[in-house]
This record gives structure tokens, C-alpha cells and sequence, in this order.
């Protein structure tokens, strides 16, 4: 794992003063990268996308509701037929029953499993912690995190963080956004 270092900017200009500045203080291109983060609710969490950061809300697919469709269907038609058999309906009467349980109790169990979904994505959304903006990430040691945390927060960074990830081919590759931040402390105070 690799130590880094970020702080978060308003606008791509601000963030590339930034890497300039750590450009002329001695780091290097390949430790340095910036990228945009979406607001909390809009991180795409599907393999297909080819960055970890990039955007959008995840879709609620139609297999989120399989599970709940398919035991509403049995229920509804163990129902339906119960009923009718308790009657002594002749078979064709328990069967269409049955038919017509499982209809409505997959209507009902996708509907529930959906709103559950659905629930499931709101408060994912709302217990997330990252700013959007423009992050500045800066791979780092422990002889120089202090340097770059300053250099950043001299150039007006905000949400000073620090981080252990994967530093791969010039970029953090492991970001997750909807990773609660661990603050640098001290850092972070001098400017609030």
C-alpha cells in the first residue's frame, strides 16, 4: 500500500496551480494527479466504468427485484390455492387459483423488494462524507506527507486527507469515493 496525501479544490485551474506548485518544490509528474469527484449519490459502483470516480447513480436493475418477485409469486400461489382448496373447488378452479396468486404476490414482492432497493440506495447516498470537487492526490512517504499537505493547503486545497491505497502508473486506482475521508488534523484546522 502506498501512502497519499489530498486536498479537495473548487475548479480544475485551482487544482493545477496546485500540482504546479508541487511540480516546483521538488515532486515528481507520476506522484502527482488530480480528478474530479462527483457529489455523494452520483459515484458509479458498476464494473463496466472505466474509472473508479467517475459518475453516476447507480440504476436500480430490474434483477434487484427478482428475489422479492419470486417469493411473492410462491406465496400468492400457495395462497390463492389454499384458499380454494379449503372450499373444495375441482382442480381447475385451485389451479387458476394458484395462477392467479402468484401473479399478484410477484407484483407485490417486486414491488416491495424494489422500494427496499430503493431504500437500500438513499441511505448509501446519505451516510457518505466526500465534498465534490477537484481532488488533488499526491503520492507520498513519511518524510514528505507533511511538505505536500502544506503545499496543498497553501494553494486554498480544503478536506486535507490522508490515505493508504494503490498507487498505480501515475494515479490513486483504488480511489473510492464513497470512502469516508481520514482528515489531517492539524492541517485542516489552520485553515477552518
Amino acid at each position: 500500500m502506498s501512502l497519499i496525501v489530498a486536498g479537495r479544490f473548487t475548479t480544475f485551474p485551482a487544482a493545477e496551480a496546485a500540482a504546479q506548485t508541487l511540480f516546483e518544490r521538488g515532486f515528481v509528474e507520476e506522484d502527482v494527479t488530480l480528478f474530479f469527484v462527483n457529489p455523494p449519490g452520483q459515484h458509479s459502483r458498476h464494473a463496466q466504468d472505466h474509472s473508479p470516480h467517475v459518475t453516476g447513480a447507480p440504476p436500480l436493475h430490474a434483477t434487484t427485484t427478482g428475489h422479492g418477485a419470486t417469493i411473492g409469486a410462491a406465496a400468492g400461489a400457495v395462497i390463492g390455492a389454499a384458499i380454494f382448496m379449503a372450499f373444495a373447488a375441482s382442480l381447475p378452479v385451485v389451479v387458476i387459483a394458484a395462477g392467479v396468486g402468484a401473479y399478484l404476490g410477484l407484483q407485490v414482492g417486486a414491488h416491495v423488494q424494489s422500494r427496499r432497493a430503493h431504500a437500500e440506495h438513499h441511505d448509501r447516498v446519505h451516510r457518505e462524507f466526500r465534498h465534490s470537487g477537484v481532488l488533488v492526490a499526491v503520492h507520498v512517504c513519511n518524510d514528505n506527507q507533511l511538505d505536500a499537505a502544506a503545499i496543498l493547503r497553501e494553494a486554498g486545497g480544503t478536506d486535507l486527507e490522508r490515505a493508504s491505497g494503490s498507487w498505480r502508473q501515475g494515479r490513486w486506482a483504488d480511489f473510492d469515493p464513497t470512502t469516508t475521508p481520514v482528515p489531517l488534523g492539524d492541517l485542516n484546522q489552520q485553515h477552518a
